[in-house]
């Protein structure tokens, strides 16, 4: 009996050790951050102040296989922004404050292969990942600015090709058809950036979005970037060309960041949503946003803030909000 224990268990460890091989270890990184935010509505009544913390933790990990092939893998935990959020009739995400199981993918790559990317949730499609260049200082929950980007979703592929110019960058995604809800049929995206000339960048990314068969279109963008010494100037412009002509899209927006020195950093942007509609004139306004944003870094603390002022939201002539943010975030 003792001699069938010793097998037994001489099989196990064997069966052990050639599974680890199969496993890695996974790096954990998160933050530590206060932040307070201040809406107003469009009548200019206080509309609250809210308060929150970072509560975002990444596991990633990887390695450099036998075969010469680079393999990573990355797992957020995200309170309230989770891949299985419901979603709508009209393709948002609805908030879902119980699940924290967010962006998550696995990237495989090499030199000669270029890199493919599976997005298990929180992918950008190739024409959504460029589709602001700009900075992103009004990214404000009032504005409509999502609608000028082309689908991304849960489960697709995005790949980057080997560099095959000096400075020439593409890119190309899929998403397969979903559920009608969700995705109502797939979508490809190509994109190709150039970045050759010191402190400029180039690109022009073409995509399609499919949320709904009544939204289907293609979706364009354009932008261009330049860095000189502290000064960064930013111009991106989006177009939306959708079956019906009433989802029609135009976005432009620009930004200027400024380094004033190590530790202080001030960005400037301002941007402008049109849509295409018949309907009348007071609902057919270009949304504008300007916004304004500060940082000040030391002895692993930073503190910034930002001011956002939206005109006619929601394309309505005569709203307007306002907000702040002042967050404080740790390095340690």
């Amino acid at each position: 009996m003792n001699n069938f224990k010793k097998i037994g268990m001489t099989a196990l460890a064997a069966s052990l050790v050639a599974t680890s091989a199969f496993a890695g270890e996974l790096a954990v990184s998160g933050s530590a951050s206060i932040k307070s935010a201040h809406t107003s509505t469009a009548l200019g009544a206080n509309a609250g102040k809210a308060f929150s913390m970072g509560n975002s933790v990444t596991f990633t990990g990887g390695g450099e296989l036998d075969n010469g092939l680079n393999v990573s893998v990355s797992f957020e935990l995200d309170q309230g922004a989770a891949n299985n959020a419901a979603v709508t009739a009209s393709g948002v995400v609805a908030v879902n404050t119980g699940a924290v199981f967010d962006s998550h993918s696995v990237t495989v790559s090499s030199d000669m292969m270029g890199s493919l990317t599976f997005a298990g949730h929180g992918g950008d499609s190739a024409q959504s990942a460029v589709k602001d260049m700009t900075g992103k200082i009004w990214d404000y929950q009032g504005t409509s600015q999502g609608s000028v980007a082309s689908s991304a979703s849960n489960n697709m592929f995005l790949y980057t090709l080997p560099e095959v110019l000096d400075g020439v960058k593409l890119t190309a995604s899929y998403v397969p058809k979903g559920a009608a809800a969700t995705q109502w049929a797939s979508a490809t995206d190509v994109a190709i950036a150039y970045t050759g000339v010191e402190g400029l960048t180039v690109g022009y990314a073409l995509g399609e979005k499919n949320a709904t068969e009544a939204t289907v279109g293609d979706v364009d963008t354009w932008y261009a970037k330049y860095a000189y010494g502290p000064v960064t100037v930013a111009y991106t412009e989006t177009e939306f060309a959708s079956k019906a002509d009433a989802s029609d899209r135009e976005f432009e927006a620009m930004s200027v960041a400024y380094a004033v020195s190590e530790n202080i950093s001030v960005s400037y942007g301002t941007s402008e949503n049109t849509q295409n509609t018949t309907a009348a004139s007071a609902t057919n306004t270009p949304e504008e946003v300007t916004g304004i944003t500060a940082s000040y870094t030391m002895g692993g603390m930073t503190l910034s803030g930002a001011m956002i002022d939206i005109k006619n939201q929601g394309f309505v002539s005569g709203t307007k909000e306002e907000a702040w943010e002042l967050a404080l975030a740790f390095a340690f």
